[in-house]
Formats: C-alpha cells, sequence, structure tokens
C-alpha cells in the first residue's frame, strides 16, 4: 500500500485537470443547448454565499469565492465563469437565430470599459502593475456587470421560462429569508454582526451583507405584485401559498436585518411597488400595509436606538450617532472620510486620481489603517468620482438615466404574468440607493453582480412580452355519443 501512496498523489493534480477539462466540455454543451441551465448555478452561488466576514470574531477566515486567489487571472474565477456563459448563449443564439434583445445599457456599459481601458493604458505608463489598475477597488466590477445582464436576455426566450425565473427568485428568497429568521430565533443570528461585536450594540441580525437584504426585497416585490395587481392572472393555489409565505417572511427578514441602508431601501422599494398599482388599489393597500411595516421598523429603530452608545443627545440621531461629530473632540471619521476623500477630487476633476488610487490622509481613518487603505470609501458615487472623475461620473449618471427611462416604459406595458419580474428589477435597483450613497457597493462582487441581476429584469420581461402568451391546456370537447335514429 505505502509503494502506491506516492503514484495516486503524483496522479491528483492531472485526475484534477482532467475532472475540470470535462466539466468545461459538458457545461458548453448544456449552454449550446439549454443556456439557462448555466444562470441558475451562477445566480444561487451570489443568492447564498457570503461576501464578508467584517464584523466577524473569527480567528481564520476563509478566502472567499468572489476574490481573485493568486491573481493569475487578474479577476475571481467566478467572473470568468459568466463570461464563458454568456459566449455559449451567445453562440447559441446564433445557431438557433434568435436577435438579441434591445438593452439601451449597452452603449454605457462600452463607456466603462473605453475608461478602463484608457486608466490601464495610463497606469502602465506610470509604472502601475496591471493588476493594481484592473483591481476590484477601482471601478471595474462596473463592466463585469454586463455579462450577466447579456447572458440573462441571451438565455431565457420565452415566457415559460421567465416565468421560471420568476418561481426559482421566488423560491430563492423565501428559502434565505427562513433560513436568516431561524439562525436568528435559534442560533444568535449572523455571526458577522458589527453592531455587537464591534460597537457593543446588544443586537441580534438576521443578516449583514446587504446583497441577502437585496434578494428578500425581489422577492417580496414579485410576491406583492402577483397577490394584489387587479388583473390576476390563474395560479396554482401552491404558488399563491408560496407567495404569502414570502411576502411575509422576507418582510420581516429585511427588518430584523437592523441594517439602516436595508430599512431605507426597503421603504424605496415598498414606494415603487405601490404605484404598480391604480390610485384605489394603492391606498388600500398603504392603508392596510405602512402602518404594519412603519410600525415593525419603529420597533426595532427605537430599540437600536436605546442599546446605541456614544449618541450624543439621543432621538433620531441615534441611527446616524457613527456619522455625527461630538460636539467636542475629533470630528467623525466617517465625516473626515468623504472630507478627505472630496478634497482629493477637487484637485482632480476630470480625470480622477484614477482607478488604482489612495485618497491622502487615509491613515486618520482607523477602519483604513491596513493594506487596502485608501482605497474605498463609504459613497458609492463619491467612490466613482474620486477614482475616474468627471467622466465616470457622466457615465454613472448615463446608466442610471437610461435604465430609469426604459424601466417607466416597461412597467407601463408589461402583461400581468411579467408585471412582477419587472417591478422587481426596479424596486431591488430602489432598494441600492441608499447604499450608493453611503455604502461601498462597487468594490465588492457580489454587490454590483447583484445589482447588474435587478437590472437584467425589466428588460428581460419586455422581450419575452413580445412573444406568444403562455400556452394553456385546452379542455378537449366530448364527442356526442352515437345513437339510432328511426327510419
Amino acid at each position: 500500500m505505502n509503494s502506491i501512496l506516492p503514484y495516486i498523489y503524483y496522479s491528483l493534480p492531472w485526475a484534477a485537470v482532467i475532472g475540470l477539462s470535462v466539466a468545461i466540455v459538458a457545461g458548453v454543451g448544456v449552454g449550446m443547448v439549454w443556456p439557462r441551465f448555466l444562470v441558475y448555478p451562477y445566480l444561487c452561488v451570489f443568492f447564498w454565499v457570503n461576501s464578508t466576514s467584517y464584523g466577524s470574531l473569527a480567528v481564520f477566515a476563509s478566502r472567499s469565492i468572489y476574490t481573485r486567489g493568486s491573481g493569475l487571472l487578474y479577476f475571481a474565477l467566478i467572473l470568468w465563469y459568466v463570461l464563458g456563459a454568456w459566449l455559449c448563449a451567445r453562440v447559441s443564439a446564433s445557431f438557433q437565430r434568435y436577435p438579441a434583445p434591445a438593452c439601451n445599457l449597452r452603449p454605457w456599459f462600452l463607456g466603462w470599459f473605453v475608461l478602463l481601458a484608457a486608466h490601464v493604458g495610463v497606469g502602465l505608463v506610470s509604472g502601475v502593475e496591471l493588476a493594481e489598475a484592473l483591481a476590484p477597488s477601482g471601478f471595474s466590477n462596473i463592466i463585469w456587470m454586463a455579462p450577466l445582464i447579456s447572458l440573462m436576455l441571451l438565455a431565457f426566450r420565452t415566457r415559460e421560462q421567465v416565468i421560471e425565473l420568476t418561481h426559482f427568485i421566488l423560491l430563492a428568497g423565501l428559502a434565505r429569508a427562513l433560513f436568516g429568521l431561524g439562525r436568528w430565533a435559534a442560533f444568535g443570528g449572523d455571526p458577522n454582526n458589527v453592531y455587537a461585536n464591534m460597537n457593543a450594540i446588544k443586537i441580534r441580525l438576521t443578516f449583514f451583507d446587504i446583497n441577502d437584504s437585496l434578494l428578500c426585497t425581489v422577492a417580496f416585490a414579485i410576491a406583492a405584485v402577483h397577490l394584489f395587481q387587479v388583473h390576476k392572472t390563474d395560479r396554482p393555489k401552491f404558488w399563491r401559498g408560496i407567495e404569502w409565505a414570502t411576502l411575509v417572511s422576507t418582510a420581516l427578514c429585511i427588518v430584523l436585518s437592523y441594517r439602516r441602508s436595508a430599512w431605507i431601501g426597503f421603504l424605496l422599494a415598498f414606494m415603487v411597488i405601490m404605484f404598480r398599482f391604480p390610485a384605489r388599489r394603492r391606498l388600500q393597500l398603504m392603508t392596510a400595509g405602512l402602518p404594519l411595516v412603519g410600525a415593525a421598523l419603529a420597533y426595532v429603530g427605537m430599540r437600536r436606538m436605546a442599546q446605541t452608545k456614544g449618541a450624543g443627545e439621543g432621538g433620531l440621531g441615534s441611527l446616524v450617532y457613527d456619522m455625527q461629530s461630538r460636539r467636542f473632540g475629533p470630528e467623525s471619521e466617517r465625516v473626515l472620510e468623504l472630507k478627505l476623500a472630496l478634497a482629493d477630487f477637487l484637485s482632480h476633476p476630470l480625470t480622477g486620481i484614477g482607478s488604482w488610487g489612495r485618497y491622502n490622509g487615509y491613515q486618520y481613518i482607523s477602519w483604513q489603517n491596513n493594506p487596502d487603505g485608501g482605497l474605498f470609501l463609504h459613497s458609492g458615487i463619491l467612490h466613482i468620482a474620486l477614482k475616474s472623475g468627471l467622466v465616470g461620473t457622466v457615465l454613472l449618471a448615463g446608466t442610471i438615466g437610461a435604465f430609469i427611462l426604459f424601466s417607466r416604459r416597461a412597467l407601463r406595458s408589461l402583461p400581468p404574468e411579467l408585471l412582477g419580474l419587472g417591478a422587481a428589477g426596479v424596486a431591488g435597483a430602489a432598494f441600492m440607493i441608499p447604499d450608493l450613497l453611503i455604502g461601498t457597493p462597487f468594490p465588492q462582487v457580489r454587490t454590483t453582480q447583484m445589482l447588474a441581476f435587478s437590472l437584467a429584469l425589466p428588460y428581460l420581461a419586455m422581450a419575452v412580452s413580445k412573444t406568444a402568451p403562455v400556452a394553456r391546456p385546452l379542455v378537449k370537447p366530448v364527442a356526442p355519443r352515437p345513437h339510432l335514429v328511426p327510419a
């Protein structure tokens, strides 16, 4: 046996290479015939795998699937997967003569690609390594949003397939919410609890990662539109039960996340959903639902404010205690961070400091005192302005504006069975507005891909709305029984 072990060890790398090659060939074959089956595993990763260990007390943190490892490929392997899946879907669509659905975001993503190429070129000339110029801490993650949007538009081609995706999102949101609520009730909540572990705020939370609340919001929007829209479609009782369970569990999961950005984002998404209904139905739902949601948010908000330390005089200011400067003493680090970054932006307003740049004075911020210090800040808009200047800011404004213009038109014309999916995408984008203003969305792979997933939904619903409706089984008429007639 001892003589065989060395051969087994030597053969393991070769076996891994052979197994990976077989998996790639099988994946390409599946992608050429059923491209949507390459989308579901990819979405499962982003729906279920956490992207941060911030706030955890664990001594050792495992490397995330969203990181680029040794950096030989410059980007995370999961991103190369979505690029390969898009290529398979593109070739499959060409063979089947399926035209790519319209999407007014493509020119803007092309502009982002050209801008990143310009930064890479300038960086190489200036002696900056390629890995630093392409790092997620810049704005390269925005470019990687385009393959996922294009993949979803090419992979789901019929109404039946899009309704299948809708059911998948409902089940995924329900399962994630139930997992979060069960862990909160029986196992102390999310271990990545920055409030309890670092700020001494004695609360349990369902999910600290904002993307889990984003998934719950998208599923909540689908369930709400399906249940309360005026022109309802016939659905089995099973799916109606799933929608009611999703509606309740996802809303509760977001409330118990104790994330201020999640609470505000959920209210914005709620308003988007309400405007999908006529005025009378909107008034009825807001009268019935808004007090419940408001009471729940008020309860958890008051509980958090009561346990917040260092909140000054208390009151509503306790919710933004970490953004306020004290009457005496040093300025708030959150405010100081924004002031330092804004000063660097004003020094380089046109082109910014580069995708690889660090703003001056970041060493004065406690959480920036690490190897990645100065590469990110808590404002998505200011992050883009700092890294890419007015050029990137215009591209960001154009991308957002193009999505808003299309979504307004799409939500007015979608049929009832597709309205839920389209509204969910817009609600998900509205949910991310607070994180875009005071969070760090663009340096995070999971956040940008989840945002791309949300942006793709109204375009996908609009694309398949022009196809034939879902075929319904017809009841075959019963032929009359023959009988004798007297001559």
